[in-house]
């Protein structure tokens, strides 16, 4: 062999025998460099069954074990190599050097094996005295308990469990001799060694020590016990505590590798194995708390076994017991030490139990307090005793917040209690005062105050609109904290900060001063502060704000003047109409008079007031400064319809002109922003002011005032339902007959009124007192007045539903586009599609505006049902959208290829849309919603389905009306459940059919691909077949656990057939209420 490995291919008992007899001839002739581990090999053979090497000999040959790691590399005499044939053997030239450079490689010691530690019983003890052994101890009880463990095979080739024969024994022992070196510190333990395999080891312990099997621990006496069996049982008890509380905390899952099969079925394994094992010690987490809370009672030491004891104890169990009893055996372990350790994990246990009865923290905070106090008397030497104290102060401070201490000595209250308190009183003031203070002294953590402002954000969200005002101020003390510190402004601060006023500014500034102690701050944390006041200026729009600001003591003490002047000319360059100071001023108007300076002002009031006669007084000043300005256009902000901004800049007096602009400007612009008050002022100001001269203009206002006073209505006492004066219905229909001409009339006029009437349900006035000529000349008022005919005929007979035909032709007609024939150049013609038809009386875009001013639900549900109507008709069409009244509809088009097809399926979805937006609990509406979305999103099918049925039955308390699951919803909730691959839901869902779909539900329940909750759904199946089915299944595939789930269900009383009627309809129904809800809460 040219490397350094040894050749396992011969048959084992061979090599043994050559290695024997070079031994024997003392090295003569070639000799070959043997590894330590050669004559160990020959013993495990004896070990498993052989009586000599020879009887082995038929053994397969073993094959490389990549275990043992590298092996001395084999040196060669002249002539020799193993296994050759033919004289001479010298090595060629190249063969040379690379021999001499394998040679000159460090070599690593080889691993030792688990198997060694059978065969040298002095091995171990010499292993784990290396300062790094390999491998490690953890290592090695895991190897011991492996090979323990494995299962046998007999001669019938079926798996026997491990036999109970020395060489498994002795493994035992040599894993809890291991555990004996740690000291059994449990840290170290449950830190390396999985939980089945902690848990295997912790009950060879308690088997060693005496403790007898299937006896609980809670029915043994500690203190009669000896020493070390007492203190086996702690160690057991407290383990089975740990690991249920480390159970509790989230675990980032570690990222798997390549996907193997072999290693993806052992970890299934092991997290099987683990689950039921936490499922055993949860159940008895209280019989284990009661074993501790037992041992806080005991005075006397305990011991724990060690290397020696275990050894005397595997030789003679007698003498170790007796020794144990007589307490010189073992490592001794203080009685305070031991109720140091178990106090501190059963507080840990109680802080877990108490997030579901929150009387119990007091116990846990009983419990690490007398943890401090014998942690105080123990000190720092303690061998067994390991408790993380920063751990047990956050416990101990988490418990001070849960369950404040009456004691009037321990009030000694931490900034975390303080804050928590007063978070609980409602002391909102408090936190924000402690806030500030901590802004000096940075003893609260950056999270923790990021986490009670996202608690004081929920609250407001909630509806509790006071706290608008903390969640600022609290996020404006975390703002100044983070610059202090050096780290970016969050996002939650611009938010609020969009719209500043001067109590905001106030608190800021009060924020940052009393955040710096200016004497002692160092240099950067001035420089922070300067640099977030510039930001903050240069962020505000409003000078006077910035005024506020840089007239601040705090702002002057920290920006040098060269800053100043660089912060005046930014905002120059920003604002360049407005000549700033360098010297901070503490009033607007404070600021130097002069002709630019004068103009500038009035131009900023100008643009901010909503006073009309302040505007008037304002353009009168600036009129009498200077005549060659047009002061309509100081701010781009200020539009006017092209309709009327034609008539208003023919106005010839330039103060008329611009007095009218700016007053119809800025009403406008207050009714988009609801501000209803002011746009009244600011109109009634315009038309006082055209009476005079323009009776065109006096109309145009008119106009605009019934604009005004529909908005202000609809946003006003119309949201409540009640109805608008009779002056306002008059003045509405006025508008539509008038007929003067040469008036700009604006477009969205006609539609808001048309839309107003239809939402206060002027049928009457639509369809029999509307002017012939409105019709032909307003499409608004022709689409207005078929809706409502519409609405009026739908109790009729079907005969009476002419206009219904009439209204569907002429949305037919606005969903049609213009087309044309164009040849190719190969003479082929083709059909080209153009934009929207212009034959129609509106285009689709502008009907769907109108559309959205609608809010009766009668009238939306007619719309809705004309859309769903024409978007079935399509020929391509795969699942047809239900609605109410869809049978008045024609069910045929003549011309199919006019009709853009994919813009009313866009139209469907915007309209649908809407009309949950103004009601979201119209169940006719969520069905259509449920139905487009049928086609391919078969999660948002199903959640409007749900809410479908969960606004009709008051979430599913009562039964949901057959006319809203009507077969065909139900059949399509089947689809979506199936295409989602969650198939027990499907089962179930069969059951809601009128005729139960037997062969769906039983070819569900065959997947075994499900992707639902499975067999925690079976308590909601009532129909006996189909358990009956889930039995066989079961019980065909081997599974016992969701057999037994199956025939729970099928043995309940209710569900017996004998039953009355009555019984069994109840408990159907009660069972689809919890079916429903439990898939409400899933898709919802």
């Amino acid at each position: 062999m040219a490397t350094g490995r040894r050749c396992w291919s011969r048959p084992l008992s061979l090599q043994l025998e050559q290695r024997l007899a070079r031994r024997r001839d003392g090295g003569a002739g070639r000799r070959v460099q043997e590894p330590r581990l050669g004559p160990r090999r020959a013993a495990i053979l004896g070990c498993v069954g052989f009586r000599d090497a020879r009887s082995a000999a038929s053994l397969p040959e073993v094959p490389p074990i990549a275990s043992l790691g590298p092996r001395p590399s084999v040196r060669l005499e002249p002539g020799g190599v193993p296994g050759g044939s033919g004289g001479g053997g010298r090595m060629s030239a190249e063969a040379a050097d690379r021999e001499a450079a394998t040679s000159s490689r460090p070599c690593t010691p080889p691993q030792t094996c688990w198997f060694e530690f059978l065969l040298e019983e002095s091995l171990l003890e010499k292993h784990l005295r290396k300062p790094c052994p390999d491998p490690a101890p953890v290592q090695l009880i895991v190897q011991f308990l492996e090979q323990a463990s494995k299962p046998s095979v007999n001669e019938q080739n079926q798996v026997q469990p491990p036999p109970d024969n020395k060489r498994n024994r002795i493994l035992k022992l040599l894993a809890l001799k291991v555990a004996a070196h740690l000291k059994w510190d449990l840290d170290i333990l449950e830190k390396s060694l999985s939980v089945p395999v902690l848990n295997m080891l912790l009950n060879e312990l308690l088997c060693i020590s005496k403790v007898p099997p299937g006896t609980k621990h809670v029915d043994m006496d500690l203190a009669t016990l000896p020493p070390t069996t007492a203190m086996a049982i702690l160690l057991y008890n407290r383990w089975a505590i740990r690991t249920i509380v480390q159970s509790s905390f989230p675990v980032k899952q570690a990222k798997p590798g390549p996907p193997q099969l072999s290693v993806m079925n052992q970890m299934q394994q092991e997290k099987e194995l683990t689950e039921n094992i936490l499922k055993v010690l949860k159940e008895q987490a209280s019989d284990s708390i009661l074993v501790l809370e037992a041992a806080l009672t005991l005075n006397k030491d305990l011991y724990v076994h060690t290397m020696r004891t275990l050894d005397l104890l595997a030789m003679e169990p007698g003498v170790v017991n007796g020794e144990t009893e007589s307490s010189p055996a073992g490592l001794k372990i203080r009685t305070e030490e031991m109720q140091c350790q178990v106090c501190y994990d059963l507080g840990t246990a109680y802080f877990q139990q108490g997030s579901a009865n929150s009387a119990i923290y007091e116990k846990a905070r009983e419990k690490f307090f007398r943890t401090k106090e014998l942690i105080s008397e123990i000190g720092s030497l303690s061998l067994h005793c390991t408790i993380d104290e920063k751990r047990l102060a956050g416990y101990c401070q988490a418990c001070n917040v849960l369950v404040p201490s009456s004691d009037s000595t321990s009030q000694q209250l931490t900034p975390y209690s303080q804050v928590h308190i007063c978070l609980r009183s409602g002391n909102y003031q408090e936190v924000i005062k402690i806030f500030i203070e901590d802004n000096l002294t940075f003893s609260l953590p950056v999270q923790f105050r990021q986490s009670v402002l996202r608690e004081l954000f929920q609250k407001a969200q909630q509806g509790s609109e006071a706290l608008d005002e903390i969640c600022f101020k609290v996020c404006a003390c975390n703002t100044v904290r983070d610059i202090l510190e050096g780290r970016t402004i969050s996002v939650q601060f611009n938010q609020l900060f969009l719209t500043p006023n001067k109590e905001k500014i106030d608190f800021l500034l009060e924020v940052c001063s009393r955040s710096i102690n200016l004497e002692k701050a160092s240099d950067s944390l001035k420089g922070n502060m300067a640099a977030f006041l510039k930001n903050v200026c240069l962020g505000l729009e409003d000078l006077q704000y910035v005024f506020m600001i840089s007239s601040h003591e705090l702002f002057i003490t920290l920006l040098k003047d060269e800053e100043q002047k660089l912060l005046i000319d930014q905002m120059r360059k920003r604002c360049p109409r407005v000549n700033l100071c360098i010297k901070p001023v503490t009033s607007f108007y404070d600021i130097p008079a002069s002709a630019s300076v004068n103009i500038g002002q009035l131009e900023h009031q100008l643009i901010l007031s909503v006073d009309p006669w302040r505007i008037r007084q304002i353009l009168i000043e600036l009129h009498g400064m200077t005549s060659e300005r047009q002061f309509w256009t100081v701010s781009n902000k200020w539009e006017v319809p092209s309709v009327y901004s034609g008539v208003i800049l023919g106005i010839k007096d330039s103060l008329t002109r611009d007095l009218v602009y700016i007053l119809m400007a800025k009403g406008l612009h207050c009714s988009t922003v609801k501000d209803f008050s002011h746009a009244k002022q600011l109109f009634a100001a315009c038309l006082e002011l055209v009476t005079e001269f323009s009776p065109k203009l006096r109309q145009v206002m008119l106009n605009e005032m019934l604009l005004l006073d529909i908005h202000t209505h609809e946003a006003g006492t119309g949201q409540s339902g009640e109805r608008p004066p009779s002056d306002l219905i008059s003045r509405v229909r006025g508008y539509l007959e008038m007929r003067l001409p040469d008036i700009p009339l604006r477009q969205v006029i006609a539609e808001e009124c048309v839309a107003f009437l239809l939402n206060w349900r002027e049928n009457e006035y639509l369809t029999l007192q509307v002017p012939a000529f409105l019709l032909q000349s307003n499409p608004y008022v022709k689409l207005g007045q078929l809706l409502a005919a519409t609405c009026k005929e739908l109790p009729g007979p079907k005969e009476s539903r002419r206009t219904a035909k009439d209204l569907w032709e002429v949305v037919v007609q606005i969903c049609s586009v213009s087309s044309q024939h164009k040849r190719g150049s190969d003479g082929r013609v083709s059909l080209i599609k153009q934009r929207e038809s212009t034959l129609g009386i509106m285009y689709r875009s502008e009907l769907l505006s109108f559309i959205k001013k609608l809010r009766e639900p009668l009238v939306l549900t007619i719309i809705l049902s004309l859309f769903v109507k024409l978007h079935n008709v399509r020929e391509d069409i795969v699942n047809d959208i239900t609605a109410e009244h869809i049978s008045i509809w024609p069910s045929s088009i003549p011309n199919l290829q006019s009709v853009d097809f994919e813009a009313v399926a866009i139209t469907v979805k915007e309209l649908v849309r809407y009309a949950l937006a103004i009601n979201p609990g119209n169940h006719s509406w969520l069905l259509i919603q449920a139905d487009s979305y049928f086609a391919n999103q078969y999660s948002a099918a199903l959640h409007y389905y749900l809410q479908a049925g969960a606004v009709c039955s008051d979430f599913f308390n009562k039964t949901v009306p057959p006319d809203v699951y009507t077969d065909q919803v139900i059949k399509r909730m089947i689809k979506c459940c199936s295409l989602l691959n969650c198939h027990t839901q499907v089962a179930i869902l069969c059951q809601f059919l009128r005729e139960i779909d037997y062969k769906t539900a039983f070819k569900s329940l065959q997947e075994q691909n499900s992707h639902d909750a499975m067999d925690s759904y079976y308590d909601y199946i009532w129909d006996v077949t189909i358990l009956e089915y889930l039995t066989y299944l079961h019980h065909k595939r081997g599974e016992t656990d969701k057999r037994q789930i199956a025939i729970k269900a099928i043995g309940q009383t209710e569900l017996n057939a004998s039953n009355p009627e009555e019984v069994l309809q109840l408990a159907a129904q009660r069972r689809k209420k919890k079916f429903l809800q439990a898939m409400a809460k899933l898709y919802f």
